[in-house]
C-alpha cells in the first residue's frame, strides 16, 4: 500500500504548489498510478505462478517445473487470504488515474480474483469434484511430455520431481472431499482408468530416447508410485466416496449469476439470459429446417441429418482426414483477406488425452503466451471407445461427417482458437496473457463458424450450413441446460434428452454434454459470446463507416486479448454500451 500513500501525498503536494502559482497557471494533473498498478500486477502474477506450477508450465513460465500444486486445505485457505489482499490492493488504485490499457487490465484482474474467490469459498470445487485431482495429474504429465521446452533428460527430471508429489495430491483429495454430487464421482471413476493407463503407456514411452540408466530407474519408480496411487484412489472412489456422494451440483440462481458476472462480465438477470438462449435456439431451428429442405425437400430434418452424417470416415481415418483439411482452411482465410494469421508451425491433430475423453469431443492445446521454445500445438479429437459396440461407435462417428469436421476445425484451428492464441505473445500486457473470459475466446471460435460460411467457405453447400447450424443448436442447448441444471429445474437425464431433441445430438455425445454442464455451469458462453461479437461487429461497422473492413475488425479484436467482451467494446467503441441486442 506504500505506493498508494505516496500517490496521495503527491496529490496534496500538487494542490499546494498550484495554490502558490500565478492564477493563470492550470492546476497540476493528478499523478498517474500506472507504476503502482504494474507493480501490483507483477506481484500478483508471481504469487499466482508460485501457487499454480502446472499452469505456469503451460503458460511457458518454467521457474516451477519441479513443483506441484499444494492441494491441502491449509494451502487453499492461504490462497484465499492472499487473493483478498491482492483484491484490496488493486481496488485501492483509482481507475481514472490509469492509462486506458491499464484500466481494462484492472477490471479484468479484479474479475479474475472475484472468480477465484467464488470458486474457493462458495462453489468449493476442491471439496466437491474428485476428478479435478486425478485428471490434474494426467494434465501435468501431458504438458511435460508433449512440449519440448527443454531437453528430454531435463524434462524427465522435472517430471520425476512432480511425480513424487502426486500421491500426496490424492491423499489431500481424500481429506478435502466431503459430499460430492453423484455425477462428479461417476465421472472421476469413468476417467481414472484412462489416466492410469496414460501413465502406464504414453508417459513411459515419451522418454524412451533418454539413455541415463539411473535416471530411467528413478523414473520407473516414481511413475509406478503414481499408478499405485491412482489405483488406491479408484478404490477410495468406488468403495468410500461413491456411497456417500449425495451432494448437489446445482449452484443456485444467485451463485450462477455471480459466475456470469465475475467470469464473463455479464450482469443480465438469469431469466433474461435464458430467454436470449431460447430465442436464439428457435431462430437456429428455423434455419436448420430451411437448410434441410434445400438438401432434401419434404423430408424430415432429422432424417436429412441422418443421411448427411452417415458419410463419415472410419475411426482410424478421422485424425488424418482432419489434418488434411487444415491447409485448405488457412488458404481460404488468406485468399479472402479475413484475418492476419501470425507465422507459426501448423497444429498437429492427435487423439484426445485419456483424462479429457469423458467430457470433450475436440479441443485445442496451444503454446502458452510466455513460451519461448516449445511451439507445438495439438488439435485433439476424441475417438470412439474401443470397448464400445459397433452400433455405439457408429452413432458416435455420426458427429464426424466431413462438413462437421470442417466446422469443428474452423472453431479449433483456423481462424478459431489456434489463430486466437497465436496472438498471445503480442497481447498488450502480462495480465491478458494469463486471464481472460470464455465468452471472448469461445465466443470468437463459435462466431468464426458462422462468419466463414457467410464469407463463402464451402461455396454455399447446404450440408456445410447444416453442420454449422447443428453446432449452433448444440451451443444454444448448452446455454439453456447450464442455466436449467444449476437453478434446479433440470436433471442430467433431462439435459441429455434436451440435447438429443433440440440439437439433434447423438446419444453418447448428448450424455457427455449433459455431464459437462454439471461442472461447467456457464458453458453458455459460446452462444453468449458469439451474439455479443456479432453486435460488436455491427456497432464497429457503424462507427467506422467507409473505413470499415472485416479483416481490420478481426485483427483489432484479436490484438486486444481474451478480456471480457464489455472491455473489448470499451477499447474499440469508447464505452461498454449495450453488449447484446434486443
Amino acid at each position: 500500500m506504500r505506493l498508494h500513500r505516496l500517490a496521495i501525498i503527491s496529490i496534496f503536494t500538487a494542490f499546494a504548489l498550484a495554490s502558490c502559482a500565478p492564477s493563470e497557471q492550470p492546476p497540476a494533473a493528478p499523478p498517474s498510478q500506472d507504476a503502482a498498478f504494474q507493480q501490483a500486477a507483477d506481484d500478483f502474477l508471481a504469487d499466482y505462478f508460485k501457487r499454480n506450477p502446472t499452469g505456469a508450465t503451460y503458460l511457458g513460465i518454467h521457474d516451477y517445473d519441479v513443483k506441484l500444486e499444494d492441494a491441502s486445505k491449509a494451502a487453499i485457505d492461504a490462497e484465499v487470504a492472499a487473493l483478498k489482499q491482492f483484491r484490496q490492493r488493486f481496488a485501492a488504485i483509482e481507475e481514472g488515474r490509469l492509462s486506458p490499457a491499464n484500466q481494462l487490465d484492472r477490471t479484468q484482474v479484479l474479475s479474475a480474483i472475484d472468480s477465484q474467490l467464488l470458486d474457493r469459498e462458495v462453489v468449493r470445487s476442491w471439496a466437491k469434484d474428485p476428478d479435478q485431482y486425478s485428471s490434474a495429474l494426467g494434465a501435468t504429465a501431458y504438458i511435460m511430455i508433449k512440449r519440448a521446452f527443454a531437453p528430454a533428460p531435463d524434462r524427465l527430471r522435472a517430471l520425476i520431481a512432480r511425480e513424487k508429489l502426486m500421491p500426496a495430491i490424492l491423499e489431500e483429495a481424500r481429506r478435502n472431499l466431503d459430499n460430492p454430487p453423484e455425477v462428479y464421482t461417476a465421472i472421476a471413476i469413468e476417467q481414472i482408468d484412462g489416466t492410469r493407463d496414460f501413465f502406464k503407456t504414453s508417459v513411459l514411452q515419451a522418454f524412451e530416447g533418454v539413455t541415463d540408466a539411473a535416471l530411467l530407474s528413478e523414473f520407473k519408480q516414481s511413475n509406478q508410485g503414481v499408478i499405485d496411487a491412482l489405483d488406491r484412489y479408484k478404490t477410495f472412489l468406488e468403495k468410500d466416496l461413491k456411497p456417500r456422494s449425495k451432494g448437489t451440483f446445482a449452484l443456485g440462481a444467485e451463485t450462477l449469476a455471480a459466475k456470469f458476472r465475475n467470469d464473463e462480465g455479464v450482469t443480465l438477470p438469469i431469466d433474461q439470459l435464458l430467454a436470449i438462449a431460447q430465442r436464439d435456439l428457435a431462430k437456429n431451428q428455423v434455419a436448420f429446417r430451411e437448410t434441410a429442405a434445400r438438401i432434401a425437400p419434404g423430408k424430415d430434418p432429422r432424417a436429412v441429418l441422418l443421411t448427411v452424417s452417415s458419410r463419415h470416415p472410419r475411426p482410424d481415418q478421422l485424425l488424418s482426414t482432419t489434418q488434411s483439411m487444415l491447409d485448405s482452411l488457412r488458404r481460404f482465410i488468406v485468399d479472402k483477406n479475413l484475418v492476419t494469421i501470425p507465422e507459426a508451425p501448423p497444429a498437429r491433430v492427435e487423439e484426445t488425452p485419456p483424462f479429457l475423453r469423458a467430457t470433450t469431443s475436440a479441443s485445442m492445446d496451444t503454446p502458452g503466451a510466455f513460451e519461448q521454445v516449445a511451439k507445438e500445438a495439438f488439435y485433439s479429437i476424441t475417438l470412439p471407445d474401443p470397448k464400445w459396440s459397433k452400433a455405439q461407435s457408429e452413432e458416435f462417428m455420426r458427429a464426424w461427417y466431413p462438413e462437421q469436421i470442417a466446422n469443428v476445425s474452423v472453431h479449433e484451428v483456423y481462424p478459431g482458437h489456434y489463430t486466437q492464441f497465436l496472438y498471445g505473445p503480442q497481447f498488450p500486457s502480462r495480465i491478458r496473457k494469463v486471464f481472460g473470459a470464455s465468452s471472448n475466446s469461445e465466443g470468437w471460435a463459435h462466431y468464426c463458424e458462422q462468419m466463414m460460411l457467410d464469407e463463402g467457405l464451402a461455396n454455399g453447400d447446404p450440408r456445410a450450413r447444416l453442420a454449422q447450424l447443428q453446432d449452433a443448436l448444440l451451443r444454444n442447448v448448452r446455454f439453456i441446460a447450464g442455466i436449467q441444471l444449476h437453478t434446479g429445474r433440470m436433471t442430467v437425464e433431462q439435459a441429455q434428452k434436451l440435447f438429443e431433441k433440440e440439437s439433434y445430438t447423438p446419444g453418447p455425445v448428448a450424455l457427455s454434454e449433459a455431464k459437462r454442464g454439471t461442472s461447467d455451469a456457464t458453458y453458455g458462453y459460446y452462444t453468449l459470446g458469439k451474439l455479443m461479437i456479432l453486435k460488436l461487429r455491427d456497432d464497429y461497422r457503424a462507427k467506422k463507416g467507409a473505413q470499415y473492413s472485416l479483416k481490420e475488425f478481426h485483427d483489432a479484436f484479436l490484438k486486444l486479448g481474451p478480456i471480457q467482451l464489455r472491455l473489448v467494446r470499451k477499447a474499440l467503441l469508447g464505452d461498454e454500451g449495450q453488449a447484446l441486442g434486443d
